[in-house]
């Protein structure tokens, strides 16, 4: 099996498909302002793209930005990188403010975003559990997650993603994230809604999936 790979994946993807959607900020290719760092897909490979590559936007999420080129490689652009897009970074919403809990911590996993997929890494069943732990220098937040196969190569950039989320919430201190894979993850821990989304049935027993039929954007 190579680095990146999974059965499971290759069926979701399959459905998806990773083709750029019609919208607005996909109708023309984006050339790069400047040179910038990408991440390829599923690799997790660090590149650097030159001033001018022609790019296409898959899907932004998270405030991160899945794109193609004209070869249809895959590449990830962090939030922070909008401008070589020739776009505004998101800001994220106040929570300052807030009081940190269990809820809240979930609620800032929801906006980190598989690269590959139009889902977040809470509706596909990925985060395993959450832990909330008061220190002398704030709170700190322990995560257990899985990834679709042991050879993903995005690990350790989900992984990052996750924990830069999370210092970003009110008292926090630390943040670690643990991946794991025991137990193994399989589409059976996918919500309900990630599976629509999919384009994915639920079938009559744990962990079986059945294609649904045409992609559903």
């Amino acid at each position: 099996m190579t680095a990146g790979f999974s059965p499971q994946k290759a069926h979701i993807k399959s459905i998806h498909g990773l083709q750029p959607r019609k919208t607005d900020l996909m109708a023309d290719s984006i050339h790069l302002t400047r040179d910038c760092t990408v991440i390829a897909v599923p690799s997790g490979r660090r590149e650097i793209l030159p001033k001018g590559t022609a790019l296409r936007i898959v899907q932004q999420r998270g405030g991160a930005f899945t794109v193609s080129n004209e070869i249809h490689a895959i590449f990830r652009i962090a939030p922070e990188d909008a401008d070589a897009l020739g776009l505004a970074a998101q800001a994220d919403a106040p929570v300052q403010n807030q009081e940190l809990t269990e809820s809240l911590v979930w609620d800032a996993l929801k906006t980190v975003y598989d690269p590959e997929l139009p889902v977040n890494i809470v509706e596909l069943g990925l985060v395993y559990s959450v832990a909330i732990a008061p220190t002398p220098a704030g709170n700190a937040i322990q995560v257990r997650m899985a990834m679709t196969s042991p050879g993903c190569g995005m690990s350790n950039v989900l992984k990052s993603d996750v924990e830069s989320r999370l210092l970003r919430l009110p008292q926090v201190a630390e943040a670690r994230v643990e991946v794991v894979f025991d137990p193994p993850w399989n589409p059976s821990r996918m919500s309900e809604s990630a599976r629509l989304q999919l384009g994915m049935d639920s079938g009559p027993g744990p962990g079986f999936v059945r294609i649904g039929g045409a992609p559903r954007f």
